[in-house]
C-alpha cells in the first residue's frame, strides 16, 4: 500500500469531496471494504480496466494529522494480456496517474520526488 500526501495546505476532502464516486468513475463499481491502519478503504475486486485485477483505494486517518491517500493496485502480468488488453494499458497508466493528481494535486514526478523524500528521512527502515 502506499500513501501519498497532499500538497501544502490541501485536504484530500477538500480536493475531492465525494471520494466514493471519483473512484467509481475512475475504476468500476465498489465490491467491499479493506481494513488498513484502522481506516476502511473502497476495494474495487473487478476494475472496469483489464489491466487491473484489484484496486484498494480510500483515505488513511490519522488522529492529529492529515488524512493520506492511500492505494494499491494489484495489475495482472503483462505476458498474461491478450492484444485488447495491451492496448488498455496506456489507459490504465492514464487512470491512475489522473486520478492520483486530482486527489494528491501532485504529478507523477512531484510523487515520485516525495517519496524519496520520505525513504531518505526514516532512518528506522533498512533498504
Amino acid at each position: 500500500m502506499k500513501e501519498y500526501k497532499m500538497r501544502r495546505g490541501e485536504y484530500l476532502e477538500e480536493r475531492i469531496p465525494d471520494l466514493e464516486s471519483t473512484v467509481v468513475d475512475y475504476f468500476g463499481p465498489i465490491t467491499g471494504f479493506q481494513e488498513y491502519k484502522g481506516s476502511d478503504l473502497f476495494c474495487i475486486e473487478e476494475p472496469d480496466n483489464p489491466v487491473f485485477e484489484k484496486i484498494v483505494v480510500g483515505a488513511v486517518e490519522y488522529s492529529g494529522k492529515k488524512d493520506k491517500l492511500g492505494v494499491e493496485f494489484h495489475e495482472r502480468d503483462p505476458t498474461e494480456l491478450g492484444p485488447d488488453e495491451l492496448e488498455a494499458a496506456a489507459d490504465a497508466v492514464d487512470a491512475k496517474n489522473d486520478f492520483l493528481l486530482e486527489a494528491t494535486g501532485r504529478d507523477a514526478k512531484s510523487r515520485r520526488d516525495s517519496m524519496k523524500r520520505t525513504v531518505e528521512d526514516d532512518p528506522d527502515h533498512d533498504f
